[in-house]
């Protein structure tokens, strides 16, 4: 099973609004190129996405459907990856302090995947799962920092108090 975490510098309000957004999607998950919602009320029980694939000049149109929310705390998908099979993935959200510890969770679940699902895939996986952090994490972190209102200090004295 690979299981990877990354602290993101946002709240888990933050990180959720990405993820509830079916067509954001394709901006923090590796190797995808579009999404959109196709089914349901993403991120819903058995709401759906189909998303791109692009190989060079193969385009592969697979989906992914939700299996289990929690708003605002873990959120699990079956992504269908054509031959290679199913997939199951959990997000978790844990607040740590004022920011966001994102555990991913992924394992096959049928088709080639599971049947050939290896150390060399894990090794995959994770390589995988740190680009998708790492995405999500700028995401994130972009938007909240984007949403920060600039705080002015007023100097002492700056309305002339204090001056002779």
């Amino acid at each position: 099973m690979a299981v990877r975490h990354r602290l993101v510098h946002a709240s888990p309000d933050a990180v959720w609004a990405v993820l509830a957004d079916g067509s954001r999607y394709a901006d923090w998950v590796v190797g995808t190129s579009r999404s959109r919602p196709i089914r349901g009320l993403w991120p819903h029980l058995d709401a759906a996405i189909r998303y791109e694939v692009r190989l060079g000049p193969i385009q592969l149109v697979n989906e992914t459907v939700v299996r289990h929310c929690e708003e605002g705390v873990r959120l699990e998908l079956e992504a269908h990856a054509g031959v290679l099979g199913t997939a199951r993935i959990a997000i978790e959200l844990r607040p740590w302090g004022e920011l966001c510890l994102v555990i991913v969770d992924e394992h096959p679940l049928q088709g080639a995947g599971g049947r050939l699902h290896n150390v060399g895939f894990e090794a995959l996986i994770q390589l995988r799962h740190r680009a998708m952090l790492a995405r999500l994490a700028r995401l994130c972190e972009s938007e909240a920092h984007d949403e920060k209102p600039t705080v002015v200090a007023a100097m002492p004295g700056a309305d002339g108090a204090g001056h002779a």
